[in-house]
């Protein structure tokens, strides 16, 4: 009988991808980030804003979440594993420059998008999520703190703050579209561990 696509390998064919506090600043780092977007939907649309009400609530949710969402990552620079992984996000190599490349051309072989550890869509994204969270607080501590700056200034900061917000919950929306595509991936997050064929399909120049 054949295994589904996405069952467990069996023991001994998997290797550690990530450790538990890499983990953990995911998980985190997701819930606050969702929380943020569902308390925005509840803001900015109005039927959900009918719906849930209690808007002054909803404000004070989404800016606690807001001024959450650095500290996980904050927190996981302890982890000298943590630490690691950031290195490889934020370095990038030809062969990422390979891996844009045949991805700006849709070319979907797997010997035309070498990777390492993390291929040069998940270091772009993180990258961007990364600028866009601490322009989010930027903007979000303008508009909360009314006292901090002058009223073009806030107004500028309303601006960038609600457009960039619509942006992010378009590439989340992406991001998760992605994950629900690669269940090995998924697992990876979940439990640590990935098949060292995934590992070698998916990242063929990353060395555990």
């Amino acid at each position: 009988m054949s295994l589904r696509a996405d069952a467990p390998a069996p023991p001994g064919t998997r290797i550690r991808r990530f450790g538990p506090v890499q983990r953990w600043v995911h998980r985190a780092t997701a819930v606050l980030m969702g929380v943020c977007v569902l308390t925005a939907a509840a803001l900015y649309i109005p039927p959900l804003a009918v719906m849930v009400g209690r808007r002054e609530l909803v404000v004070r949710v989404h800016e606690c979440a807001g001024l959450a969402l650095p500290v996980p990552v904050l927190l996981g620079l302890a982890s000298r594993a943590f630490r690691s992984d950031l290195r490889f996000l934020n370095r990038f190599g030809p062969h990422d420059r390979l891996w844009l490349r045949a991805a700006l051309r849709r070319d979907k072989r797997r010997s035309s998008r070498p990777a390492g550890k993390f291929n040069a869509g998940q270091k772009v994204y993180a990258a961007w999520i990364a600028g866009a969270t601490l322009v989010m607080l930027g903007t979000g501590l303008l508009m909360w703190f009314t006292h901090l700056a002058p009223l073009e200034w806030r107004t500028s900061a309303t601006f960038v703050h609600d457009w960039l917000a619509l942006t992010i919950g378009v590439v989340l929306a992406g991001h998760i579209g992605m994950a629900l595509g690669d269940p090995e991936a998924r697992r990876g997050l979940r439990t640590g561990t990935v098949s060292r064929e995934w590992a070698k399909r998916e990242h063929p120049l990353w060395r555990p």
